[in-house]
């Protein structure tokens, strides 16, 4: 298996450097951010503060750096390798030695920040970055610089090439739309020569483009410092030891007062380490800082048998303590901000549950890994932004939601025990649950809540868990049907066109592709133009939204999406009762396993029978 490619964030001298001083020794700001005019900035505007916070964060890194500076009037130069970046600033160490190391103050700089090196759209070339030497020492017997950018890489790209791009992918993303609009205005005219196709074609641009213009006028609830209800985190763990002590200690490294946020592991019977690696980090940070109390606030339980991820979750809700629940899969890792973020829109006591953002941790992989990543973005900044809008988000995602914790009591035993067409659901968890909650109360997303989460490296396993999706997806989506129409009308008939458009998709696509070429002799440009708009509409909203050098394979997803990933909708119909889970071992996928073995056991007897 491909290791996934992460970025490596420079660890702070404490494991919890966000986690509020009960005792008021220390605050939850590093040395940059302690100033009193820091302090007031986070109680009155918490979204600046987090910004600025987040500019400061530093990532390991190998770059090799070209240093100008001037020493007695003269331009001199010098190279060396960036160990760590921020977006403010640097360490450089020297490949050679400098005699005048202590009298450089200004420099210029030049070097190259790769993808992966440092978070989505800050990939590029820095030419003649002003900066000054904030400090100088020694590093393992070379000369080492911190450096302060006079600029931030941000101001930098932007003052570059940064407003142009933005200023491109807004003019492309309304000259797409413009292009869409007309061509589905012809569709209209021809309505009468074939019914079926132009009412799809019209369907399909209604529902993208409404989820496009809605998404512009979502916008996050704002941070109240005042409210911090309770909140009690699960996390759910079978095999994943890989990650495990990363999602605990990112769901206690939370700015977030100690004493209301509670976190629970539950094991579903792991046959790898992960109980170990619990164990390990608990005793870990109960080391760190004692003053936190890690042993009351942080517990792990492991279930006495494999019993799947709802199992888990309803352990999880019986141990909890807290008037909010916090799920999260085992191999996510919640921003410092994420549960002080999530918690705000239950200031409405009619908000039942609330999504956060969930971007993909390990994008810089592969290929496929950025294509999730493109995908990951707009399903969440612009489809889930856009339901959000109308406050009925219809899936509650796995890596990070909330709910009501009276709520999830209330559904708690319909949801462990939920059948369809007499089949126990085993996956779809979070759409189910979902379900539960948005037919009597709101649920939303806030987008300042955000995750990383690891996606299939893949391909093997990346079409397992689509298809456990699409099996899920089916099934609450028609659930969903039944109550939807209750809803703001705009969002219901988003949500059915939303329903409509999958499930005709691979027969529209066989009709356009195939008949019509073969019966009528017509190439299908209007067609094929149809489906490269779609996709340069979903690169560009990543170009103009995260600045990113992804952007590109949107256009690769939708191809694959249209090549592959369509044609699972037909066989998620017909195999809509099976319980496997694809990418991990359950119960279900063991006595698959096992009926395979035998198949396969019986065909090799006959095979060996009939050569006797």
């Amino acid at each position: 298996m491909k290791e996934d490619k992460l970025q490596t964030i420079k660890e702070d001298r404490r494991l919890l450097p966000y986690v509020p001083d009960v005792t008021g020794r220390r605050t939850n700001m590093d040395r940059r951010q302690g100033r009193e005019a820091d302090k007031k900035q986070r109680e009155v505007d918490f979204e600046t503060y987090v910004a600025s916070a987040e500019a400061g964060r530093r990532f390991k890194v190998h770059i090799p750096v070209r240093l100008v500076y001037k020493e007695k009037g003269k331009k001199k130069e010098c190279k060396g390798t960036c160990l760590d970046i921020s977006s403010t600033g640097m360490l450089f160490v020297m490949d050679g030695k400098t005699s005048s190391i202590d009298e450089i103050s200004d420099v210029t700089l030049y070097f190259t920040i790769a993808p992966g090196d440092m978070p989505e759209g800050y990939e590029m070339k820095v030419k003649g970055l002003p900066a000054e030497v904030v400090r100088s020492f020694q590093k393992e017997g070379c000369p080492a610089l911190g450096i302060h950018f006079k600029k931030s890489l941000s101001e930098y790209y932007q003052g570059k090439r940064g407003k142009y791009l933005i200023a491109l992918s807004a003019f492309f993303l309304l000259c797409i739309s413009l292009v869409i609009i007309l061509m589905r205005s012809e569709s209209v005219i021809y309505f009468k020569f074939n019914k079926f196709l132009y009412l799809y074609s019209i369907i399909t641009a209604g529902f993208l483009l409404t989820r496009y213009f809605f998404a512009i006028f979502y916008k996050p609830v704002k941070v109240d410092m005042h409210f911090t209800p309770g909140v009690s985190v699960i996390i759910p763990c079978f095999n994943e030891e890989t990650w495990i002590q990363r999602t605990i200690l990112s769901c206690v490294n939370q700015d977030y007062p100690p004493d209301k946020l509670q976190v629970i592991v539950v094991d579903d019977c792991s046959t790898d380490h992960s109980i170990e690696k619990i164990q390990e980090i608990i005793e870990k940070l109960d080391a760190d800082d004692p003053s936190v109390h890690i042993k009351e606030r942080v517990m792990y339980y492991k279930q006495e048998k494999n019993s799947g991820k709802r199992e888990a979750l309803a352990k999880g809700l019986e141990l909890s303590k807290h008037e909010l629940l916090v799920f999260v899969d085992s191999d996510s890792f919640l921003s410092p901000y994420a549960i002080r973020n999530i918690v705000q829109p239950f200031k409405d006591t009619d908000m039942g549950g609330v999504c956060g953002r969930t971007d993909v941790a390990n994008t810089y992989t592969n290929s496929l890994t950025k294509m999730q990543a493109v995908r990951y973005y707009i399903a969440f900044r612009i489809m889930k932004a856009a339901e959000g809008f109308f406050d009925a988000a219809t899936c509650l995602s796995g890596p990070l939601s909330c709910y009501r914790k009276d709520l999830v009591e209330k559904y708690c035993d319909a949801w462990l025990h939920q059948k369809f067409l007499g089949r126990k659901a085993t996956f779809g968890d979070d759409r189910s649950l979902t379900n539960f909650i948005l037919r009597h109360n709101r649920t939303t997303y806030q987008d300042t809540a955000i995750c990383e989460t690891i996606v299939p490296n893949q391909y093997s396993s990346f079409l397992k868990q689509q298809m456990r999706w699409k099996r899920s997806w089916l099934r609450e989506s028609l659930i969903a049907a039944k109550y939807m129409w209750k809803k703001e009308p705009f969002m219901a008939l988003s949500f059915y066109f939303g329903l409509v458009v999958p499930i005709a998709a691979p027969i529209v696509v066989i009709y356009n592709l195939i008949y019509i070429p073969l019966m009528h002799r017509v190439f299908p440009s209007t067609f094929l133009i149809g489906m490269a708009l779609m996709a340069l509409l979903m690169s560009m909203a990543q170009l103009f939204l995260r600045k990113s050098s992804t952007w590109v394979f949107g256009i690769w997803f939708c191809l694959y999406y249209e090549a592959v990933l369509l044609w699972q909708m037909p066989v998620a119909w017909f195999t809509f009762w099976k319980d496997t889970w694809g990418t991990r071992m359950t119960a279900s996928d063991v006595r698959e396993a096992e009926k395979k073995k035998e198949k396969l056991a019986k065909k090799a007897a006959k095979k060996a029978g009939g050569h006797q």
